[in-house]
């Protein structure tokens, strides 16, 4: 049972008949007792006259995932297998991250009849959202009170990464492709495979001239190259508490999932392998061995419910997790964060037995804020929090300065720019022949 706001103001709207009767000579208290009584008795009748919800039986049907801030519907399927229509209201228990638009939905369901009820969901979190059960509520005819009942009904829904960094992929696909030779534009780098033979057109680079081929042929030849294909490329996602800091509008975790989702992508159009590992003290995901189109659906499924951890990562068992992918990565990504001198030297000191055997690229999502701090003069509190991002800032620099004299590149942007930073650069690494 449960009572409504109409019954409070019932009770209320009787303090003046209470005075009216004691002018006219009727004890004070025999007139409330009488008056609580008729609200009493107006309960106890519009309890009974509500629909039984014990006859309701539930079904509910929702996709098993969904990307993150992406709307998406879930049904509840309805049916009043009791005598009286049911007048009232639905409520849905989801937990907060799942952005339930509606709270209380209000029914009205006739006897022996089903009735669907869309519930919208928009994800802000990735990860399982569920809901274990709803509340129905069935109203009396007057509306002061009504009965209602909890009842068990199971269901979730997986929220994934939202790869919003997916619209820089067609201008790095074409990039690629003019690497590729599909387009008339060639490169010629150090350690890239031969393609194919075809005639000098004006502007080519005369290092390519076949002067074989063109005596044979009686026409100048050039030579093509293509990017080398096959490469493995080994993502290393720090899960640990330096994942956790908030930039820009999320956190550093989610900026590093969108980056190795962009690179993946590109990697596989390229030809080349992927491999992704998630760490921090013990391995939160994993995934190898997967190619083609079901990469990306594999790395997400993968990504989704990892959450980052307040724990120092163990660089030493995340390298060796990352060695353990392929026993001839071509080039490993590392998405961290290692801004603070003190917490980086577990890292700088595993770094170089890495960066020895393979190309390594250290990429880092930065706060915008941080640097905005730095200008501000208004009052003491904003010179000392501009003294503090200096600092920052200049920790920063200092560790991305020891990155780079252990054989690493470096790779630092903000939340949205560092998916086609680092895409970039591995674009600029095959046009280079260094990979």
């Amino acid at each position: 049972m449960y009572l409504s706001g109409r019954i409070v103001v019932a009770i209320v709207a009787g303090i003046p008949v209470v005075v009216v009767g004691t002018a006219v000579g009727i004890n004070a208290w025999a007139a409330t007792g009488i008056w609580l009584l008729l609200c009493f008795l107006v309960v106890v009748c519009d309890v009974l006259s509500a629909a039984d919800v014990r006859a309701v039986r539930v079904q509910r049907s929702a996709p098993a995932r969904v990307r993150r801030d992406v709307q998406v519907e879930t049904e509840l399927i309805l049916t009043n297998t009791g005598r009286r229509t049911l007048r009232g209201l639905i409520r849905d228990a989801w937990q907060p991250t799942a952005g339930v638009a509606l709270e209380r939905i209000r029914v009205d369901i006739a006897p022996d009849s089903t009735r669907t009820v869309i519930v919208p969901l928009l994800p802000r979190r990735r990860g399982r959202i569920a809901s274990d059960f709803i509340v129905v509520r069935a109203s009396g005819v007057l509306g002061f009170a009504g009965r209602q009942r909890r009842l068990d009904s199971e269901v979730s829904v997986v929220a994934l990464p939202p790869f919003h960094s997916q619209r820089h992929l067609p201008s790095r696909i074409a990039r690629l492709r003019e690497l590729d030779g599909n387009t008339s534009v060639q490169v010629r780098g150090q350690g890239t495979e031969f393609d194919s033979l075809r005639e000098y057109v004006r502007g080519d680079d005369v290092r390519s001239i076949d002067w074989r081929a063109t005596a044979r042929a009686g026409n100048t030849i050039l030579r093509t190259w293509r990017p080398e294909r096959d490469r493995h490329i080994v993502i290393v996602i720090d899960s640990g508490r330096t994942a956790a800091a908030r930039v820009g509008d999320g956190v550093r975790l989610d900026a590093a999932m969108e980056t190795a989702l962009l690179l993946s992508a590109l990697a596989v159009r390229a030809g080349d392998h992927v491999h992704l590992v998630m760490f921090d003290r013990v391995t939160r995901a994993r995934v190898s061995g997967v190619n083609g189109s079901a990469l990306l659906p594999t790395l997400v499924e993968a990504m989704a419910p990892v959450e980052a951890r307040l724990i120092d990562t163990d660089w030493d068992a995340a390298f060796a997790q990352a060695r353990r992918l392929t026993n001839r990565p071509s080039l490993v990504v590392l998405l961290t964060a290692q801004d603070e001198i003190e917490a980086s030297r577990g890292f700088l000191g595993s770094l170089p037995a890495l960066s020895y055997r393979t190309r390594v690229i250290v990429a880092s999502a930065t706060d915008d804020s941080v640097a905005d701090a730095t200008r501000a003069r208004g009052d003491a509190a904003a010179v000392y929090r501009a003294a503090a991002a200096e600092r920052s800032l200049r920790d920063a620099a200092a560790v991305g300065a020891a990155v780079s004299r252990a054989g690493a590149e470096t790779v630092v942007a903000s939340s949205e720019s560092l998916p086609p930073r680092v895409a970039d650069r591995y674009i600029a690494m095959k046009a280079a022949g260094l990979l």
